[in-house]
């Protein structure tokens, strides 16, 4: 794969959110809006090339990726939220976290059984959060026929953590 433009606008801030850590900061890219019609073009791609038919975003910065590309595959986007946010009925899904456990949740009726989901968020880290979309996705009859995600941050071996899914990354750190 060609050297992404938007791999030159990924910004590291140290210390953030807490000493120690490097946070890639994807804002540059979204202020930018070729490196980011760049990406949601080949999101785009891989999640039509994997059949999907409907897209499936993790809060909240999937959702900026997520949407656009439901939107040109001409597919319904769901929400894959943090607890508490959604008003219907829904389900939820817990997920280890180094210190404890977080969770998400999504609506009953976001998945029609069968349906096909690709799933979009902005990082692939550990992978915990993702696994627990998918599992939601599973548990509401659907197929993951894929994640797509921005960068993958391959020290933090997420993608070990979503095999057997098909996993594509735009760039690796």
């Amino acid at each position: 794969m060609p050297e992404l433009l938007a791999r030159s606008l990924i910004r590291d801030v140290p210390d953030f959110p807490k000493p120690g850590i490097i946070f890639k900061d994807i804002t540059p890219v979204l202020e930018h809006p070729q490196a980011f019609r760049e990406t949601l073009d080949l999101l785009t791609a891989d999640a039509r090339a994997k059949g999907a038919q409907t897209v499936v975003g993790i809060e909240s910065r999937g959702f900026i990726f997520g949407v656009p590309v439901a939107l040109a595959l001409g597919v319904p986007f769901a929400m894959a939220r943090k607890l508490g946010k959604l008003p219907y009925d829904r389900i939820t899904e817990e997920y280890a976290l180094e210190y404890g456990t977080n969770t998400v949740e999504m609506h009953v009726d976001a998945i029609k059984p069968g349906q096909k989901a690709y799933i979009v968020d902005d990082l692939l880290a550990t992978g915990g959060t993702a696994a627990a979309a998918a599992r939601l996705v599973e548990r509401l009859k659907g197929e993951v026929c894929g994640f797509g995600f921005l960068i993958e941050l391959t020290f933090l071996d997420g993608r070990r953590t979503l095999s057997p899914y098909p996993i594509t990354a735009l760039m690796e750190f």
